[in-house]
């Protein structure tokens, strides 16, 4: 059952399923170097695509050129290949219990499609044990084939960073595993294709599976910690920032800051790994407490905001506020799990008149999923301005122009410290 020399030799192909921000740079990535089939369930995407348009509006039209791809929603196209890469969306749901109903559609996709000899790996984020407990029964059941002895089973966990431009698939180390070691093997030599930093190889698919989970629960407690030391300190009268940047000329203290924690993977993977952990019967107290902080930071935002306007507005009910950025992370089109979105439901519930800009959100989007629309453009005669997100287009923002657009005693939030020290007459505050 080897299969690199023919993927190499363009005797077979590989296909890719689910191609958002995940799995399209991996598909083109890939089709520098051999045939690739990209698949997605959603036609109106495909057509996109085939005319060299992200749908996530993360490539640009040139990421399409020169590449050997056929864009598909087609079963018949997709059972050409036989090296399949599943990057399908990990959510949780409104109660954050692990939604796997994408991962189980794709493992029936492949079931449908898969022949002996082939090749399966998967690199959406699960929990330990998810490939071979839940997904590869799916595949085994639709098929009629057995892992291992009929095709071989693999987990790569994706490290795509949505907006990043220097930590690209080819410039990270991937981490690989397989079923036996012929697929280790084998799967490791397909990606070191793509791959230029090179591959490290896991003992076992559950120990991919679970290096995963921890790189995201790692990044989501220490940003908890900041967010909390962020609360006390706002007690004490002292800036946050400022004792970081102290504390950070020590040679080994980690550079985390406070904010709001949202997108599809720090707010969502340490989820994953404690329901695991709950299923197991042992119930996390560190990991969810710092889920509980960082989940509850657009309420502590919001009733900073709500308690400035109380004191200094003229009328505090229907006072007017703007929110500027509602992605889940700066410069990128992504607002799934934004908690921009919570802080600005949060302000809307104290009566307040919200109005949201964001350079790079969708309007109809946005008003889909959350039923907020996006203003054209800045008003004026705020009592509030909150910089939620910093956008490359927020970072120059002169106090002359913020003060032209509030009301006397306004507060201008800026969550991320852009500002500090930098106005003299505009009242500020950050986390």
């Amino acid at each position: 059952m080897l299969i690199y020399q023919d993927l190499i030799d363009k005797k077979t192909k590989l296909a890719v399923i689910g191609l958002g921000y995940v799995g399209l740079p991996i598909a083109l990535e890939f089709a520098k170097k051999i045939s690739v089939i990209g698949f997605d369930i959603n036609a109106k995407r495909v057509e996109l695509m085939k005319k060299g348009i992200d749908p996530s509006n993360e490539l640009a039209k040139e990421d399409f050129e020169g590449c050997d791809i056929e864009f598909t929603d087609s079963l018949e196209v997709l059972s050409q290949a036989k090296f399949f890469i599943v990057a399908v969306p990990t959510p949780v749901d409104e109660h954050n219990v692990p939604d796997l109903k994408p991962v189980l559609k794709a493992s029936e996709t492949i079931g449908k499609v898969i022949k002996k000899g082939d090749y399966v790996v998967y690199e959406s984020t699960v929990y330990p044990g998810c490939t071979e407990e839940d997904c590869l029964p799916v595949i085994e059941n639709m098929s009629g084939l057995k892992s291992i002895s009929d095709f071989k089973l693999g987990y790569s966990p994706e490290r795509i960073n949505p907006g990043d431009k220097e930590h690209t698939l080819a410039r990270i180390v991937k981490v690989i595993s397989g079923c036996d070691e012929m697929a280790l093997n084998e799967i490791a030599r397909t990606y070191e294709v793509v791959v230029k930093a090179g591959v490290h190889k896991a003992s076992s698919i559950k120990v991919a599976e679970a290096a995963k989970i921890i790189e995201n629960t790692q990044r989501d407690l220490n940003i908890a910690l900041m967010n909390e030391l962020s609360i006390i300190f706002e007690m004490m009268g002292i800036n946050t920032y400022e004792v970081l940047e102290a504390a950070g000329t020590k040679w080994n203290f980690l550079k985390f800051q406070p904010g709001l924690v949202g997108g599809h993977c720090i707010g969502v993977d340490p989820y994953y790994l404690t329901y695991k952990s709950s299923e197991l019967g042992y119930e996390s107290r560190v990991i969810l407490a710092g889920r509980v902080i960082n989940d509850e930071m657009p309420l502590y935002v919001a009733k900073k905001i709500v308690q400035h306007i109380i004191r200094h507005a003229k009328e505090a009910m229907g006072a007017r506020v703007l929110v500027m950025g509602a992605t889940f992370k700066e410069n990128v089109s992504d607002i799934r799990n934004s908690k921009v979105i919570d802080m600005v439901r949060e302000l809307r519930a104290f009566s307040l008149n919200v109005d949201i800009v964001d350079p790079y959100a969708e309007n109809k989007e946005l008003q889909h999923e959350y039923g907020f629309p996006l203003a054209p453009v800045a008003g004026k005669n705020y009592d509030a301005i909150v910089l939620a997100v910093p956008h490359n287009e927020y970072k120059n923002l002169s106090e002359d122009y913020l003060l032209g657009i509030t009301n006397p005693n306004a507060i201008f939030a800026d969550l991320k410290g852009l500002y500090r020290n930098k106005f003299r007459n505009l009242k500020y505050w950050s986390l």
